[in-house]
């Protein structure tokens, strides 16, 4: 905790310049992808998604062969060479039949362990390694500090299995990993990333930080500014997924960052500094917050989770096990950067409409509660 608002600013001043300007150089970063081993041939369940587009991308870049199977119905263009297999999740798989891989990455599975199910049974013989996109969802405890992999996850009654009954997100995907385990036991890989951010990211989790810093003026910022906060940029997650499949990395990993203790002060800060908007931060305290109906990491105050009670860890992982396997992180400057070029390239709806975030009406109305409270 800092001791001082005063504090507070000095060390803001002192990491700016690392928030700011990027760790490696756009050349050292695409020296880093090149091909260093055998290729591979590569199956992506979806890759027209979020995550898929990036992943496809970091694929080709590393010199692989990659297929992709979908439904066929996004416009988004693959690059040259990617071959695109048309079925369905739910009832037609034919084109995978037949066919072998050295991999296969499954990121299209949002909440339906039948699919993976289908799938993992499908492949088993014929696949090498399942890489499955998890959650950190999984998890039903996050009151320790520094939890790891090894944590409590969701116990799914396989009596409610049994009789098909879906379960809530979290839960769903224990049944999925569950899934592929059955099918490729040891040969299974299984990573659970918390929230996914960057260009490309509709649901506007993060990226409505970014945007409100832009808009500038008087705006409210949640809790204290030395709350923890964690994701993970898809472009970071899915260079990490082609460095695993070269690895043959098995087993659970956490995908969470930054690498070293980011707080929510820095991250608004962070914000700042890729605009050029005057802007002022004020801080509004949590139980205020909630008082007013703002539920922490929410859809009007998503990410933000102070740390208290069973959620005291969930924004404070132990990163030791994703760090040996890997992975790296791009630098929040350039995150938010690019994040707010992928917003200014939407229609004009789209931009006025972000599915996450206070609105102005909002944000003035707890604005001015605050104030008057003081």
């Amino acid at each position: 905790m800092f001791a001082s608002r005063r504090d507070f600013i000095q060390t803001l001043a002192a990491t700016g310049a690392a928030l700011s300007l990027p760790a490696r150089s756009a050349a050292s970063a695409r020296s880093a992808m090149k091909p260093q081993r055998r290729v591979m041939d590569i199956l992506i369940l979806g890759g027209t998604g979020f995550i898929g587009p990036h992943l496809v991308r970091a694929t080709v870049e590393r010199g692989h062969n990659v297929s992709v199977f979908n439904r066929g119905r996004s416009n988004h263009r693959l690059p040259d060479g990617v071959e695109t297999l048309i079925g369905d999740r739910n009832n037609n798989h034919s084109a995978l039949e037949g066919r072998r891989w050295d991999i296969v990455i499954d990121n299209s599975a949002t909440r339906n362990a039948g699919w993976v199910r289908t799938s993992a049974q499908l492949l088993k013989d014929t696949v090498d390694r399942y890489l499955f996109t998890s959650t950190r969802s999984v998890y039903s405890d996050f009151s320790e500090i520094g939890m790891n992999e090894d944590g409590p996850v969701h116990d799914v009654q396989q009596s409610m299995v049994d009789r098909n009954e879906r379960q809530p997100y979290g839960p769903e995907k224990v049944l999925s990993e569950r899934e592929v385990r059955a099918a490729f036991g040891d040969r299974t890989l299984v990573v659970r990333p918390g929230l996914i951010v960057g260009p490309g990211d509709n649901t506007d989790r993060f990226s409505y930080w970014p945007i409100r810093v832009d808009r500038g003026g008087e705006m409210l910022a949640p809790g204290d500014p030395d709350t923890p906060v964690m994701f993970i940029d898809a472009r970071d997650l899915a260079e990490w997924y082609v460095r695993l499949a070269e690895n043959n990395n098995t087993g659970v990993l956490n995908a969470l960052g930054p690498a070293s203790r980011l707080s929510f002060g820095e991250l608004l800060y962070g914000c700042r500094a890729v605009t050029t908007a005057p802007i002022s931060f004020t801080w509004v305290d949590a139980d205020f917050l909630i008082e007013h109906e703002q539920r922490p990491y929410g859809r009007t105050m998503p990410m933000w989770q102070p740390p208290r009670g069973n959620r005291r860890g969930f924004q404070q992982f132990d990163l030791s096990r994703p760090l040996a396997a890997g992975i790296q992180y791009r630098p929040l400057a350039v995150t938010a950067r690019d994040t707010l070029d992928f917003h200014y390239s939407r229609p004009a709806e789209r931009r006025q409409g972000l599915r996450a975030g206070l609105s102005a009406e909002q944000e003035a109305e707890l604005l001015r509660a605050w104030h008057a409270a003081r």
